[in-house]
């Protein structure tokens, strides 16, 4: 019929709401990176400062997150997410190759990612701590993460006869934090040593957990 109006189809410039609203979150995101992980950092920001940085309003900003503190909580996870799926894939370019190529692969993929951006770091290892007991609680569940990954390793090389039987809780979770600190002082700037130094130091330093002395006589 000459004149109807059509149904609205939700689309404005080719996208649907749900493909604005993912790219406005987006963008909030980029710019919280850059603002949080550099200057001035998660503190020192306004909601204001990073609607400007992103190209958009403050009220576009109450329309993906409820506070700076969310933006902060989204991109921490964002970061682990990004090292996560670049260690699966180490991990998996080598198969069910021997625990020392394993290890090898999995810190290396890990550790050029992490370091791959300053900005990374920082949210990672400095911005999220003393936030609240919200954000501590999510980063450390998030190391919880960390800390299966490495004990789902140990038990795969033990039931392969490459490294001991024991419960690794306790030593991953002391290994993780040996790995994050040496990470942040490495890209710091305060361990001399090349990043390849770092992950084989890394990779020495799980083996011998894996392996304590005597323990293919156990």
């Amino acid at each position: 019929m000459a004149g109807r109006l059509r149904a609205p189809t939700g689309r404005y410039g080719g996208k649907s709401a749900e493909e604005r609203k993912a790219e406005r979150r987006s963008r909030f995101l980029d710019a919280a990176l850059q603002l949080f992980g550099d200057t001035p950092g998660y503190r020192a920001t306004t909601v204001a400062a990073l609607s400007e940085a992103a190209g958009l309003s403050t009220r576009q900003f109450y329309e993906e997150f409820r506070t700076l503190e969310d933006v902060l909580a989204a991109l921490h996870l964002q970061v682990n997410s990004w090292a996560e799926q670049a260690v699966l894939a180490g991990a998996a370019d080598v198969g069910d190759a021997p625990i020392d190529e394993r290890a090898a692969a999995i810190f290396r993929a890990y550790a050029a990612n992490v370091t791959a951006d300053p900005r990374r770091i920082r949210i990672t290892f400095v911005e999220i701590i003393g936030v609240s007991p919200r954000l501590e609680e999510q980063r450390l569940a998030r190391r919880s993460r960390w800390v299966d990954l490495i004990c789902a390793e140990a038990r795969a090389a033990a039931a392969r006869g490459e490294a001991a039987r024991r419960d690794y809780r306790i030593a991953a979770t002391a290994f993780i934090g040996s790995v994050n600190g040496l990470l942040h002082d490495w890209s710091a700037g305060w361990v001399d040593a090349t990043l390849d130094e770092v992950v084989e130091e890394l990779v020495r330093q799980l083996l011998a957990i894996l392996r304590p002395v005597g323990w293919q006589e156990a």
